[in-house]
C-alpha cells in the first residue's frame, strides 16, 4: 500500500531534493505492509510535478472509526444472590453470573463499516470471554454470555458460569468483556484486542443457627 502527501513546509528550492526543478512541488512518501504505525516501510521524498499517486487514508484510523460505530460495552450484570440493596447470598450456595438482557454490543457478534476518501473498512466483533473477577481472590473465565439463574435451579451450580464464597463479606464483582474484532479494507486486514469492564457490589452472610 502505498501512499504521498504534500511536504508541508516545502524544502528551499536549493536542497537537492528538487533535482534542479523549479516547477512541481515536494512529496512525503512511503509504502506500508500491514499497520502503517508500527511498520510504515520506505518514508522518504521527492520531487514531482504532480503528486506522484493517490494520497490514501490509513486503513487503521478507518477501522477504529468503525469499532468507535459499534459501542461497545460491558455485559449487563445478571447475579445471584442479587445485587440490590439489602439482598444477602448465603456462605456455601452458588453463585450465578451470566449476561442480563444480551444486545449486539455487549455479547456480538456486531458488524460496524467507516469510509474515508471513497474507501470503505469492515470489522466485525466477537466477544471471546468474559473473565468475573469475583472480589475475594478469586476470578471465572467463563467463554460465553453465562445461563441466567431461574428459581428451579434451586442450589445447583451454574453450568457455565459460577462460583461459591467461603466468608462473609461484602464483594465487588468486576466482569471483564474480552472482544476480538476483525477488520478488512483497502487491500488490508487486522485484529484488534479489546477490553470493557463493568461493576457491582454483592453481600454474603452466614446461616444463622438457632438452638432452642
Amino acid at each position: 500500500m502505498a501512499y504521498a502527501k504534500l511536504t508541508d513546509p516545502q524544502p528551499p528550492k536549493s536542497d537537492p531534493v528538487w533535482e534542479g526543478h523549479e516547477d512541481g512541488a515536494i512529496y512525503t512518501t512511503g509504502r506500508w505492509m500491514g499497520d502503517p504505525r508500527i511498520n510504515p516501510g520506505e518514508i522518504g521524498e521527492r520531487w514531482s510535478p504532480e503528486p506522484p499517486w493517490e494520497n490514501l487514508p490509513n486503513p487503521i484510523e478507518i477501522a477504529l472509526e468503525a469499532v468507535a460505530a459499534m459501542q461497545l460495552r460491558a455485559v449487563y450484570i445478571g447475579i445471584v444472590p442479587d445485587d440490590a440493596e439489602g439482598s444477602v447470598g448465603l456462605i456455601g450456595l452458588p453463585t450465578w453470573m451470566w449476561a442480563e438482557d444480551p444486545t449486539e454490543n455487549t455479547v456480538g457478534p456486531i458488524t460496524r463499516s467507516a469510509s474515508a476518501g471513497g474507501y470503505t473498512v469492515t470489522a466485525t466483533g466477537e466477544l471471546d470471554r468474559v473473565v468475573w473477577d469475583m472480589g475475594d481472590g478469586t476470578t471465572i473465565t467463563c467463554e460465553g454470555p453465562g445461563t441466567p439463574y431461574e428459581d428451579g435451579y434451586l442450589d445447583s451450580d451454574s453450568p457455565d458460569c459460577g462460583h461459591r464464597y467461603q466468608s462473609p463479606g461484602e464483594y465487588t464483582v468486576t466482569p471483564t468483556s474480552h472482544w476480538v474484532i476483525n477488520w478488512s479494507g483497502m487491500g488490508q486486514s487486522g485484529v484488534f484486542l479489546l477490553e470493557v469492564l463493568d461493576s457491582t457490589t454483592i453481600t454474603i452472610g452466614e446461616a444463622q443457627v438457632i438452638v432452642q
